[in-house]
């Protein structure tokens, strides 16, 4: 599949991927090294199938060997836009977040994680108020980060895109980056990165925090 084409409608099942530190968010891209058999077999299916896999996060607590380690309810479907089989087996895979999702309820039957899950909105929320937001975020972004970091936004880069890929890129604490996906539109988005930032840079005026870069 091309990364150019429609992604279509979001399945109502499909696997399910729960890692320990990754957050997935509509319109950003993930690549990822597929090496576990169990996710092999995850990755063939998805391939011969819709082609999406679900990102979702490990719990604190949770053994990441575990066969159902527990994971938060809420995650983010991404549509496979690349892949390669390497000759041993193993995946390299490209994934284009689409919608974001909460599961309903797992089945068995597979080595893998499969749920049944209902897509979440994830509307735009108050145009206007993105509008005040964004200056509000570049500005709390340029008392974190290196001054390069906002340099390097240009002006022109949409709402969406901006706000999604510093919430999937900058390095922040899995669960903040979690309590960002919750969030039902891009202005609340917008808005809990705001105070999660200042948040930060307060901690850094005390000397506890190191500079956010993105990843």
């Amino acid at each position: 599949m091309s990364d150019t084409e429609p992604l279509g409608e979001l399945p109502t099942r499909f696997p399910i991927f729960p890692l320990p530190n990754v957050v997935l968010f509509p319109g950003t891209y993930l690549p990822l090294h597929i090496f576990e058999p169990r996710y092999r077999a995850m990755t063939e299916a998805a391939l011969a199938g819709d082609e999406v896999i679900g990102m979702i996060l490990l719990r604190a607590e949770a053994d990441a060997m575990a066969a159902r380690a527990p994971v938060f309810a809420v995650g983010c479907a991404g549509r496979m836009v690349e892949h390669q089989q390497l000759g041993d087996g193993r995946f390299n895979i490209l994934l284009l977040g689409q919608s974001r999702f909460r599961v309903v309820e797992e089945r068995t039957g597979e080595p893998y994680r499969l749920a049944v899950v209902e897509e979440l909105p994830d509307s735009v929320g108050d145009e206007a108020s993105l509008d005040g937001l964004r200056g509000r975020l570049l500005a709390a972004l340029s008392r974190v980060s290196d001054s390069s970091v906002v340099a390097r936004l240009d002006a022109g880069v949409p709402h969406a895109m901006l706000v999604n890929g510093l919430s999937q890129g900058l390095d922040l604490p899995a669960v903040e980056r979690l309590s960002l996906l919750d969030c039902d539109t891009l202005e609340a988005r917008a808005r809990r990165l705001v105070e999660i930032l200042a948040f930060h840079a307060l901690e850094g005026g005390s000397g506890g925090a190191r500079t956010r870069t993105l990843h």
